[in-house]
């Protein structure tokens, strides 16, 4: 079962470069889109691939060619080591949520569904989003939807939040939208509520962290003219991952050598952003905010 339709997927494989020996990395294993991509281009390499959550590995294909891991891909360095790899060809992540977890009620990812504030990502995670709402201080809630959810008005959402939680424990998402439902914009409803629950979902699976600590052991792991290929769904994480690609570190800072020539560990591929063909948008609607950025170890 194929529960996730990969966006960019010609233009990421080809951004790849795969060689039929090669060794691969599918950071984001999901639907197992972009695996099958890689094991059809394959002949004697191996592909590893990570996913966090479980019900990922009922996609893994057989293939003796193949390696899933259950595991965050913050773990990559030491996964590798453990898989006796030292060095690959290339990584891809595609950093979309797995559209099967926003559809399935249970899992707490939507506001559409009036189910309990979960968010994890990895089920055997401890932090849930409902705790995160129950615990956090004002300034914990003011700073993570401004930064994660990139909301104007995030202490005034924090506040609202903060007082509300007085009266009646919020524990489902009905219970959010309605706590919140007297600040939503005239127009952009779903909009709001999305960067509210995006902002939550990135504090409870700690995205923003893992994202560079995956970013960094890449470096450890890519061979010299290895790809990494991301693809990027809002402009937090996307900043990031471009900073990373650009100036080798988070705040996309340029470093020189005596002569001006730039010291950094990656060439960025494509100087530009790669986004969705229109036809490709009209077919796959979800893949509308989706960025590829594809980068060379040097």
């Amino acid at each position: 079962m194929k529960y996730h339709i990969p966006a960019l997927l010609k233009e990421s494989i080809e951004g790849l470069n795969i060689q039929p020996d090669g060794v691969y990395v599918d950071l984001t294993f999901g639907g197992g889109g972009h695996s099958a991509e890689i094991l059809r281009i394959l002949d004697k390499g191996r592909l590893i691939a990570f996913d966090q959550d479980e019900s990922a590995e009922r996609n893994r294909p057989a293939d003796d060619r193949f390696l899933f891991f259950n595991q965050n891909f913050r773990f990559l360095r030491n996964v590798l080591r453990y898989a006796g790899v030292d060095s690959v060809d290339g990584l891809i992540a595609d950093l979309g949520v797995s559209f099967h977890q926003f559809d399935k009620p249970d899992r707490g990812f939507s506001f559409r569904y009036n189910t309990p504030l979960d968010m994890r990502m990895n089920k055997n995670s401890k932090r849930i989003a409902s705790e995160v709402i129950k615990s956090y201080s004002f300034d914990d809630l003011k700073r993570i939807l401004s930064e994660y959810g990139e909301l104007k008005n995030a202490g005034r959402i924090a506040r609202i939040i903060e007082d509300a939680r007085i009266e009646s424990p919020i524990v489902t998402a009905g219970d959010l939208v309605k706590v919140l439902e007297g600040i939503v914009p005239a127009k952009g409803e779903n909009k709001f509520y999305a960067k509210v629950f995006q902002a939550l979902r990135i504090e409870v699976n700690r995205e923003i962290e893992c994202l560079k600590e995956m970013l960094t052991q890449s470096l450890e792991v890519l061979k010299v003219g290895g790809k990494f290929v991301v693809i990027t769904y809002h402009s937090l994480e996307d900043r990031v991952v471009k900073n990373f690609f650009r100036a080798g570190n988070f705040d996309g800072i340029e470093q020189k050598d005596f002569y001006g020539n730039l010291i950094v560990p990656l060439r960025q591929v494509n100087r530009h952003v790669i986004v969705p063909s229109e036809e490709e948008i009209k077919g796959n609607s979800r893949a509308r905010s989706a960025k590829l950025r594809i980068a060379e170890r040097i």
